[in-house]
């Protein structure tokens, strides 16, 4: 499984819920609820601006154009930057299922949305090294996504047998193919993990370690992999990635043991010894290190309830996570 198909599984999207808004005049929406959750929206017709509270300057996205929020930070969607938001909770009130909202009589943009949750409580330790906003380049392939964004409208709306469960995997499509383009478009400012996936070469260290990630992997193997000296891919995995190629394993080994200790009875040691560990020891110490509480308590905390609530209530604040 490649990366990106492997990270995505592991979120374990289980839920979403889509709108459309077609706006019209000055208008502005303030997108409050974004936390432990990934938005994808298209701009249909017309064009907006996006405007990230804490981020950069606002972003014009013109007609026929996707983005995608992987942050809790609030952003406002208008027709220019500066103009008062309503609260989205306000303006869709209760609507999904492929409604389309008119707001202030329409006309000018109308800008499709999904929503998706996870199950996963590794969610926010996959999520955090992800860039603020992904904004989807003019691509060849961006006719297909519009067209999954269309199609799934049409099923939410018509509400066939099988609507639900055919919009679902075409909102879990979508999600895939805005974020394979903005890998495919992702220029050398960017940083982050998908920054590291868009480099050739980078990306061979990334699938060598997704691939294997048990293998005692150094620096020095990993620079032979993709070809370049070890200094020299020390210093462009750290510049693309924004961590060195280490920590980066590391937190992957410790995502993938946490999957273990929440889902099968395999003993700590034994699930040491999957993600290229010797020692028990020294795996429950990597794992409080990054993980925020020691390896036992973990997989306590997350059978308890059977769900990430319990696992966040006991991650001390300021933790990896």
């Amino acid at each position: 499984m490649d990366p990106l198909s492997e990270v995505l599984a592991l979120l374990e999207p289980r839920s979403f819920s889509t709108a459309a808004v077609d706006a019209g005049g000055a208008w502005a929406i303030k997108l409050d609820d974004l936390a432990g959750q990934i938005k994808c929206y298209a701009v249909v017709r017309g064009s907006c601006w996006l405007t990230v509270e804490g981020g950069d300057e606002p972003m014009r996205i013109p007609e026929g154009s996707c983005f995608v929020m992987l942050t809790g930070r609030v952003a406002v969607l208008g027709s220019r930057p500066g103009i008062e938001p309503a609260l989205a909770s306000d303006v869709l009130g209760p609507a999904r299922g492929g409604r389309v909202i008119t707001y202030q009589g329409g006309g000018d943009a109308y800008v499709v949305g999904t929503r998706f949750e996870f199950a996963s409580p590794n969610a926010p330790t996959l999520l955090r090294s992800m860039p603020t906003v992904m904004p989807v380049e003019t691509s060849g392939d961006r006719a297909r996504l519009r067209g999954s964004i269309e199609l799934m409208m049409e099923e939410l709306r018509e509400a066939r047998p099988g609507s639900d469960l055919i919009a679902q995997q075409l909102a879990h499509m979508m999600l895939v193919q805005a974020l394979r383009l903005y890998i495919s478009t992702s220029s050398h400012d960017d940083v982050g993990w998908f920054a590291a996936l868009a480099d050739p070469q980078l990306s061979t260290a990334l699938e060598a370690m997704h691939a294997d990630p048990a293998h005692p992997w150094t620096v020095r193997k990993l620079a032979t992999l993709t070809g370049m000296s070890r200094t020299t891919f020390a210093e462009r995995f750290r510049a693309r990635a924004g961590e060195t190629p280490i920590a980066y394993l590391t937190r992957w080994r410790m995502i993938l043991a946490s999957e273990q200790l929440l889902s099968t009875e395999n003993t700590i040691g034994r699930i040491a010894s999957s993600v290229g560990y010797e020692s028990e020891h020294a795996f429950s110490t990597a794992f409080k290190r990054e993980m925020g509480i020691p390896p036992g308590r973990y997989a306590r905390a997350g059978r308890l309830i059977g769900s990430s609530r319990e696992i966040e209530r006991v991650v001390p604040a300021g933790s990896g996570r």
